[in-house]
């Protein structure tokens, strides 16, 4: 469906779907797998996917938690991986790692039910700088960057109160918040920068939000 509104819409390129399940390993190689397959490799990877579950830390079921280990941490930690060795095998030497982090990255705000969601978040934050100096180690001119928003209207609220949609909606309706298109021009300007320019993260408010 969104491959054919982009088509409509007289966007250039083509949109191509592949359904993975991020938490499941094998999954993510296949996805990659295709991806050689049909397109020879990854020369950008943007790290989109993350979620969270109201699960605190003093009473927080281990499920949860490990839901956003697997989907926050560790399917960035692999397709990172994966990515970076698609573009090794061809030389790519001006790819990019793009990790859509969070301001929960930065701060830990006084709501039990993001606690645990935030340290995925810390997370990532390390990740992405590690990266930036393996990267380096290497000797690529591969880049990595953060892009750590605030409040996105998405559907993010809807999957954290999933047993309160009146509480998700009232989420995004209580201020002026960032849409899906901030964030993209967010990554169009990383993707601009010349190649002597590293962006390591960028912080974005709704100019109304206050944590």
């Amino acid at each position: 469906k969104l491959g054919a509104e982009c088509q409509s819409a007289g966007y250039p390129g083509t949109l191509i779907p592949y359904k993975c399940d991020l938490s499941n390993e094998e999954e993510i190689l296949s996805m990659f797998s295709a991806i050689k397959t049909l397109h020879q490799g990854v020369d950008v990877c943007i790290n989109n996917a993350g979620l969270a579950r109201p699960e605190p830390l003093l009473s927080g079921k281990t499920e949860g938690w490990r839901t956003m280990i697997d989907v926050n941490v560790m399917a960035v930690s692999i397709c990172t991986r994966e990515a970076y060795q698609s573009m090794k095998e061809r030389n790519i030497d001006d790819g990019h790692i793009i990790n859509i982090n969070s301001m929960n990255g930065h701060s830990v705000v006084p709501q039990s039910v993001v606690h645990f969601y935030s340290a995925t978040k810390y997370a990532v934050t390390a990740l992405t700088e590690g990266l930036r100096q393996e990267l380096r180690e290497a000797k690529t001119h591969i880049r990595a960057t953060c892009i750590s928003p605030g409040l996105v209207e998405t559907g993010f609220a809807f999957k954290l109160h999933d047993n309160d949609p009146e509480r998700a909606a009232a989420t995004y309706e209580s201020i002026r918040c960032l849409k899906a298109e901030d964030m993209a021009n967010a990554v169009i300007y990383v993707l601009s920068a010349p190649p002597h320019v590293q962006i390591g993260d960028i912080q974005m408010r709704p100019t109304e939000q206050i944590s």
